[in-house]
Order: C-alpha cells, then structure tokens, then sequence
C-alpha cells in the first residue's frame, strides 16, 4: 500500500461544489480513465489503483473532503482495518502487557478508539479487505510480534476483558433503571460495596440512570468496568467530566490494576486513552503515540516509556520511526508572574452569596483586571459554575451586586444544540476572525454542517469560537478543554490568547486540567468547600500561591519536567514530594 485516498462522506457535497468538481479536475479523468467516481449516496469515490497522488483533487474540494496520502517509500505497514473503500485506515495495534499500564495518546479522529475497540473484541479487524478475517488470518499476519500472542490467549479464551467506552452518554440508552441496578447487574467480583465507597457512589445510588449528571455518569461506567472480572482492562477517556481530585482518584485506581506487588492484579493489562497529560503520565508505565492524519489514516508507534513518550509526543518527531507528525514543539514554558499595577480594573465585586436549593455560595471580595487570562480551580460541585453564571448575569446573587456595566460572553458548561442552524450562520460574527479563530479551531470544514450534527468536540470549538466573537470585554468559558485533544486545547489556548492581548478583553476559565490551566492562566480564582454542599470562592491569586492552595488540598506536589517544562506530579513520599512539601512550595521547585 502505496497511496491512500479517504472520502470524508459526511464533509463531500457534489451539490455544492457545482456536481463533482474533483472529478473534471483530476488529471486521469480528463484522460478518460474513471479515477473519480461517483458513489453511492451521491457522494465522490476515488480509484486508489488510478491515483498517482497529484492532489488536485485535494485543493479543489470546498469542504476539504479528500484526502490522498502518499506513504513514504520505506512505509511497510499493512491495514489492520480499514472502514470500507475510500475509508479511514488504521495501522498497527497498542500492545496490552501483562503487569502494566500502557497510554495512548494522539489527536482526536487518529483511530484511538478503533484500535481499544479491537483488542476489546468489540470490533472485529478486517485486514483491509471488505470482510471480517478469521483468528487464524489474524494469527498469521502478526505472526512473530507481541500482538500474536495476545489473539493466541483471546482465540483460547484466556482473555477476559472489561472496556469502559468513551461514549458513556449511551449508557442511559441502552439500560433503564436505578445506579445500585446497573452496578449489581454487572457485579462479578462481589466489590461492590468497596467499589461505590471508592468512587464515592453512595449519594446517588437509587437515582434513575438517566438522571445522573455527566461526571456522575463517568464514575458509574468506571465502576462497572471494575466490577468486571478481568485480566485485560481498556479505559476509553476516563477523566472526562471529572474534577481534579476525582482525576487522581480514579488515575489511582487504574494504576492498582496492574500492580505486580498484588498478586491479584500481578498478571493484569491495563490500556488507556487519555488527553489529560498529568493524568495520563500519573497512571500509565509507557505509552504508544498514535500519528497520522485525522479521519484519514492513524499509525501506532512502538511503546515508550511514559517520560519520554510523553515528552516525544510534544516534541513531534519520533526519532526510531524518523517520523515527524507535528512541525511544532509543544513547550511549556515557565512565565513571570503578571505584574498587576500597571494593569487597569475591569470589574470587581464585593461579598456575595447564593443559595441554591441546599448549596450555598459565599464569594470573597475581588477584582478583575483588563488583559488577563484567570483560571478558575475547584472540585464539582463547588459553586465554579454557579459563580460564572453570577458574573454573567445569568444568576442574581442574594446579597450583594455584580457590576452590570461589563458586558460578558458566556459559554456554558454543558453544550447540547438541537438547532438546525448553520455553523456559517451561528458564527456570523466569527467571521470577522477567520485567520485568527476558525482556522486555528479547524471550524472551517464545519461551516456547512447544522448545530445538531456536530460531535461533542465540533460543537465545544464552534461554542468557543461563538463566545470569543461576541462584542463583550468579559468572557467566561465553562470547561473548554472537554472532548479536545492535546493539540486542539493547545489552539484554544492561543486562541484565546489573541483576544485577550489584542483586544483588551479578560477571559474566566474553569477547567479540570492542570496542564490546560497551567498553560493559559495568567492568575487563579480558588474554591474550597464541601462539595453540594456549601463552597467559596477567594482571588484571583498570583499562579504559585492558588497552585499551592490547590495542591495542599489535593496533597500533591508538581515538579516542572526538565526537557519539556510541562507539569508533572511527584510520586507520592518520594524525596522531591517531601522536599517541595517541607518548603511549602508544591507548584513547581
């Protein structure tokens, strides 16, 4: 396999383009041959045979719907699977190893989860062709690697796997019923019990299924996968909708399963797919980078040791492959703290508290300054988003007043549209920024699309891009980095970066990733509290003292990793934990 042409079906619109206008340009169909087609659906087929990788087709389509992909002459990779003719093409699977929790990490689109779904059995590979291959086929074409070993003990039946998937949203779908039911459904190791303490289930454990919140959700689908008996444990995005302290909670528990000092979990596999890059580097012992390109082709590189996987991945070329998949680096520098005088007032606030139904919200005086990006820190159920909402003027509070001479942006929290509105139309004053905004954010293929067919990651970039539009010298983002990648969060932050330096407005951010926090904060507005219960807020903070009331609560520590500068947390007593901790200075040393 020398060339690979993808059709995007969902993006080709023959009608708007003028009726196939790749096909009257390409080179072998001007010559007679039939090198583009048309295809069922009314949608644009190309011949791969045919191609000669010219990429006229390429340009010339308005909704970027081709891609053709020329391998490189010493590429000897063969089709694990590939999603029908002119589909996505998945190269090469991660390797489960017995005793170890392996990573994944790669763009969103790159087939991370088509490879999990494959070693869960879920998806049965079809070597490229147009049908299903048997365990003997499958035996043969990995004969001498890691992996056929692996189809060896699933063909025997000496694989038991437990997969958490990432689309947790279907659970309430496909099962109707109480939390305690769905978890004593699936109970086979008898945990029960220790497993709702863990995850701290038992508030909501007589609540219907479909009444749970997202990160509720999240935790329910965890404990299902724990209460699986199993030796081969597949996690697909397992912090998404968690707060912090649920994060390491959970990155925790992952870590156990493949403890060698347990007899227990000795023999254990543990695969995740993680965006969150603390997480990811807390839980995991190596990791394999998955390149290629998005909706188009996705490669599995050979595994690293976490550190240097992770740092490799940043960095964007894998020296062993001589591969490079990124023409950037992703740096974490270290930044001078933000001198404040000489910057002007935007707004500020006195005491303020709400109340709302049992919770209660009591916010410390503070104020915001122009030109600055704050992060906004705390644990679910804090008050975060009952505070922004404040702001915003979407909530009155019931002592106390918010100035409403700021006009605010907001981008809510929870992000569900059921309009058959344009993107094009929704973003009509986004268009003002498309070098700047829809570019960067990769909105511009969507422009076409209705609100309710984008994914969960289309509609968080055109939300965003929507709030950072609007005429408003204050914007509060609600959990941007949701459903995004590494790459796709690293383009919000200099998104947003732009607005705030170049047209003076200010941007609230409340998030979950220390990473995405500590990459884009300028200051941190901190809560504490009890959460559902009573929160308060106090700041903004200069970054190392919020950072370290955050982690003195969390109990942790972070160090800055010496090659990319990105935030790693120490092993818990080792001797730098001890030594920030005896300092009192958690957030890097």
């Amino acid at each position: 396999m020398k060339r690979i042409a993808v059709v995007k079906k969902d993006k080709c619109n023959p009608e708007g383009c003028g009726a196939y206008l790749c096909s009257r340009f390409c080179p072998i169909n001007r010559k007679g041959e039939e090198c583009i087609y048309h295809a069922e659906g009314h949608k644009a087929g190309v011949t791969e045979k045919l191609c000669i990788g010219c990429m006229i087709c390429v340009h010339k389509c308005p909704f970027e719907a081709i891609d053709v992909i020329n391998l490189p002459e010493d590429f000897h990779g063969q089709p694990i699977h590939r999603y029908g003719e002119n589909g996505f093409v998945l190269f090469s699977l991660p390797t489960p190893i017995p005793g170890k929790v392996v990573g994944i990490v790669g763009k969103n689109g790159i087939g991370k989860s088509t490879a999990l779904k494959i070693l869960a059995g879920v998806l049965k590979p079809n070597l490229g062709t147009d049908k299903e291959v048997s365990y003997d086929e499958l035996l043969q074409y990995f004969k001498g690697t890691e992996a056929q070993r692996f189809f060896e003990n699933i063909k025997a039946g000496k694989v038991k796997v437990a997969y958490k998937p990432q689309a947790i949203d279907m659970i309430p779908k496909t099962f109707k019923g109480t939390v305690k039911e769905l978890l004593e459904k699936v109970n086979e190791t008898g945990k029960l019990n220790e497993i709702v303490q863990t995850l701290a289930l038992e508030r909501f454990l007589d609540t219907p299924i479909g009444n749970v919140s997202g990160g509720e959700l999240q935790r329910i689908a965890i404990a299902a996968t724990l209460l699986k008996k199993a030796n081969l444990y597949i996690f697909d995005e397992p912090t998404s909708y968690l707060d912090i302290k649920q994060r390491l909670r959970v990155a925790e528990i992952i870590r156990s399963l493949a403890d060698t000092n347990n007899p227990e979990h000795a023999e254990n596999a543990v695969l995740v797919i993680e965006h969150d890059l603390i997480s990811l580097d807390f839980m995991t012992d190596l990791v394999h980078i998955m390149y290629g390109k998005a909706g188009s082709f996705g490669v599995v590189s050979q595994p690293k040791s976490t550190k240097e996987g992770i740092n490799l991945y940043l960095g964007g070329y894998l020296k062993d492959e001589n591969v490079r998949f990124r023409d950037y680096k992703i740096q974490f520098d270290v930044k001078a703290p933000v001198d404040i005088k000489t910057r002007t007032i935007l707004t500020s606030w006195p005491e303020l508290t709400k109340k709302q139904g049992r919770f209660s919200l009591a916010v410390e005086p503070g104020e915001l300054h122009k030109h600055l990006v704050v992060g906004i820190l705390g644990e679910n159920g804090i008050g975060k988003t009952t505070f922004v909402q404040l702001l915003a003027g979407v909530l009155k509070p019931d002592s106390g007043t918010v100035d409403s001479n700021v006009t605010v942006a907001y981008k809510p929290q929870y992000l569900e549209s059921q309009s058959d509105e344009l993107v094009q139309a929704f973003l009509s004053d986004a268009q003002q920024y498309t070098n700047e905004v829809l570019k960067p954010l990769e909105i511009m293929p969507l422009m076409l699309k209705q609100l309710n067919q984008l994914s969960g990651g289309e509609l968080q970039r055109v939300a965003i891009a929507h709030a950072l539009s609007k005429k408003a010298s204050l914007i509060l983002l609600d959990e941007p980095s949701a459903y995004l990648d590494v790459e796709q969060r690293l383009a919000v932050s200099k998104v947003i970066r732009y607005f705030v330096e170049t047209k003076g407005v200010s941007v609230l951010v409340v998030d979950h990733d220390l990473l995405f926090i500590d990459y884009i904060s300028d200051k941190l507005l901190v809560f504490a509290g009890q959460p559902a219960v009573a929160g308060t807020v106090s700041g903004p903070y200069a970054m190392e003292k919020g950072m370290n009331m955050l982690l003195t609560h969390l109990g942790i520590s972070l160090r800055r990793d010496e090659f990319s500068h990105r935030p790693r947390i120490n092993k818990k007593d080792s001797y730098k934990d001890r030594e920030q901790k005896a300092a009192g200075k958690l957030y890097y040393m």
